[in-house]
């Protein structure tokens, strides 16, 4: 039977947690970063159970996986050609058991060993509900991705399908809604996997780098859709003081993905898909579909600041997505 915190002492638990790192990387207060010309890119996530995560849905080792990629998914949409490390703090009610802690810290070093850095650091300490907060460093290549690099003119794509999270996390429930609709096998276990373990796109943003045509400046809008497709548009839009028309018919979902609703909501609303979401010179876009074959085109920015708007009938969308502070 595993023991619990409580019983393990802290001690104990940083003592098992250190195997968790390199050697003696968990014996001082603090770690050492190598000099490297290249500036840093620092960026930090919280999960909270029942928010992010719940026994019900995700296993510990899911749990662990997903705040990594959670993070490293904010490096790639800033232009990270290389991850340093995470530091990990950890929130637990002493009941919770070691295993669960063990599992979490086994998905942390699965995703570090998939897409590179180490255990830095970091601290544990006893509260009332489990959280995990990561912070992930790495190092900036040659083009700074920022939500305020849109301009009219871009063409609008994103690295893959959108919705298959919020897919997963309703099949994981067991939503009632779901229960008369005949999905395709294959697109229940992708949304599945989805959800479970998502995949932050740094492959892609080297892609990005490497096709970028002679001609054109290191210029080129980008964040993440973490929180939504069309939330990830309207982050660029406001931040560039630009607007953006979305081709209904170009929307990027999977193979087998049903129409109506939900399913354009999920598409566009459903969060946690963690794709890159970029505002590119029509050129550099169109060279970069044809290295990344999942990405979509999706429509294109123009100069009508903070407003989204269908294509085809001209009519504007409401840049809903997903609210960390929302109740319902």
């Amino acid at each position: 039977m595993s023991p619990t915190l409580a019983e393990l002492t802290e001690a104990e638990l940083l003592n098992r947690l250190a195997r968790f790192a390199p050697p003696d990387q968990l014996s001082d207060d603090t770690a050492t970063l190598p000099a490297d010309p290249r500036p840093l890119l620092i960026n930090t996530d919280v999960l909270a159970d029942g928010i992010h995560f719940s026994d019900a849905t995700t296993t510990a080792m899911d749990v662990g996986w997903r705040a990594v990629a959670a993070n490293l998914s904010d490096l790639a949409a800033s232009g990270a050609v290389a991850i340093e490390g995470i530091t990990v703090a950890l929130v637990a009610p002493g009941c919770t058991s070691w295993d669960w802690v063990d599992g979490v810290y086994q998905g942390i070093r699965a995703a570090l060993d998939q897409y590179g850095g180490i255990l830095l650091g970091g601290d544990c300490s006893r509260g009332e509900q489990r959280l995990l907060s990561i912070t992930a460093l790495g190092r900036l290549g040659p083009l700074r991705l920022h939500r305020n690099a849109a301009r009219p003119g871009d063409v609008l794509v994103t690295s893959g399908p959108h919705g298959l999270s919020r897919l997963g996390l309703a099949l994981l429930q067991d939503d009632p809604s779901l229960r008369d609709i005949a999905l395709n096998p294959s697109l229940r276990d992708e949304a599945i996997a989805k959800h479970r373990h998502p995949t932050p796109r740094l492959d892609e943003v080297q892609q990005l780098l490497a096709c970028k045509p002679e001609h054109l400046p290191w210029r080129a809008g980008g964040t993440d859709s973490s929180d939504g497709l069309l939330s990830a548009v309207a982050g660029l839009c406001s931040s560039s003081g630009c607007g953006a028309m979305l081709q209904k018919e170009q929307l990027p979902v999977a193979e087998g993905w049903p129409e109506g609703s939900p399913w354009t909501d999920w598409c566009l609303a459903g969060g946690e898909d963690f794709e890159l979401v970029l505002s590119l010179p029509e050129a550099w876009a169109d060279v970069w579909q044809r290295c990344v074959p999942e990405s979509q085109r999706i429509g294109w920015i123009n100069a009508e600041a903070g407003v989204i708007r269908w294509a085809h009938n001209n009519a504007p969308l409401d840049a809903k997505g997903f609210d960390h502070f929302c109740q319902t």
